[in-house]
């Protein structure tokens, strides 16, 4: 049995997600919010203080940050915090294929079970114990 607690940071524009991701998490004895934002400046900066395990990244609101695709928010992220394991998230699946070939670590679409994002945010633990 693993008693390493992973933290998280919660990225997304929306409130209502935000709120619906801390309480999923909150069920989880080994996971714990670190900080939210609502928007990739917050972001870059909580994660350079905090450094999360696990960054959950809204895809919309990384392409926000430079109006055309994520690659350029998602290098943001890899330079404020390395270490963290990205999981972008999005309520459009197409997107899937565009936010790993940007260097994302998982993608889980909002559309998904909530036991996915747990079973993915488990899966960063198993990869980082290595």
């Amino acid at each position: 049995m693993n008693d390493r607690v992973v933290s998280v940071l919660i990225a997304d524009g929306r409130v209502h997600a935000r709120s619906a991701m801390r309480l999923l998490l909150a069920q989880e004895p080994d996971v714990v919010v670190v900080g939210e934002a609502a928007d990739m400046d917050a972001a870059i900066s909580t994660m350079a203080a905090c450094r999360p395990d696990v960054v959950l990244l809204d895809w919309e609101l990384a392409r926000q940050r430079t109006g055309r695709n994520g690659d350029a928010a998602l290098n943001d992220v890899r330079v404020a915090s390395p270490e963290s394991f990205v999981i972008a998230l999005s309520s459009v699946p197409e997107v899937r294929r565009q936010a790993l070939a940007a260097g994302a670590d998982a993608f889980v679409s909002k559309g998904d079970p909530p036991e996915k994002l747990l079973a993915t945010v488990g899966d960063c633990r198993r990869v980082s114990e290595f």
